[in-house]
């Protein structure tokens, strides 16, 4: 990936955010900024809405109420148009038994850049080597993705969005069931794209992980709990507050208004 393209002040608002499904609510009443080059992970307890919120961001799930406002970049390159976010859902969204090689599941990721029915030149089969190596994955290449390891599978994820070379980068539990070396490694790729200034928001579980790479963490409990420094998010009072407001969550209660202020 290139350096992502400056923007000052806030890449991702929300506002008054209400998320759900068939009128149900799952995140509610969201007001938070996230600054543009931040590493956020995105915490809180089953059923939180923490994915909710990330396919919110997306563009895969309409607000039933609010807004989510997204700046776009300053990169006005006539060469091609960039892609506000790249969005990986968790891996048993990916159906592992389609019959497509390393190769071409890692390629897919140039595909807002090269069309549907445009081939690869040797620029762009050279982006996926590359890609491929940036994650450990050469000599993969005409594997088909469905005898890959889940480590291996979480690589080549990882490769594809490589390509994609969003300024956003929303990543819904990345580490999910993959070894320690890979973890590591993927983490380190993380930590690179926000060194290149990207914005990059992490659905994380392991707590562990939250305060080895994560600066900033977003507390939810289908609302905010807490926003900031993650050594002051992830208190025991918080976390408790976040799990009884999880527990005292009614599934089937209906969309909800804010009062108007006066």
């Amino acid at each position: 990936m290139r350096p992502a393209p400056t923007v000052s002040g806030p890449a991702i608002h929300f506002r008054n955010l209400t998320l759900g499904y068939e009128r149900h609510p799952a995140v509610h009443h969201l007001e938070a900024e996230i600054s543009a080059g931040s590493l956020v992970a995105v915490v809180g307890p089953n059923g939180a809405g923490k994915s909710t919120l990330l396919k919110g961001v997306a563009g895969e799930l309409r607000p039933l109420e609010g807004h989510i406002r997204i700046e776009s970049s300053r990169d006005h390159s006539p060469q091609r148009d960039r892609v506000a976010s790249a969005y990986m859902p968790q891996r048993n969204e990916l159906d592992s038994t389609f019959p497509i090689t390393v190769f071409d599941m890692v390629a897919m990721g140039l595909w807002r850049e090269i069309g549907a029915f445009r081939g690869l030149d040797r620029a762009g089969r050279g982006r996926v080597r590359a890609a491929l190596d940036a994650v450990g994955l050469v000599g993969f290449e005409s594997r088909p993705i469905g005898t890959l390891s889940g480590g291996q599978l979480q690589r080549a994820r990882f490769a594809r969005l490589i390509l994609q070379d969003a300024p956003i980068i929303l990543l819904d539990e990345p580490f999910a069931a993959i070894d320690a070396r890979t973890v590591d490694d993927l983490a380190h790729l993380i930590l690179r794209w926000h060194a290149e200034g990207r914005t990059v928001l992490t659905v994380l579980h392991d707590f562990g992980q939250v305060h080895r790479y994560f600066p900033t963490c977003l507390l939810l409990a289908r609302e905010l709990v807490a926003f900031g420094p993650t050594a002051d998010v992830m208190t025991e009072p918080l976390l408790a507050r976040a799990r009884q407001l999880s527990e005292a969550f009614d599934e089937h209660a209906g969309t909800c208004s804010l009062p108007e202020s006066a």
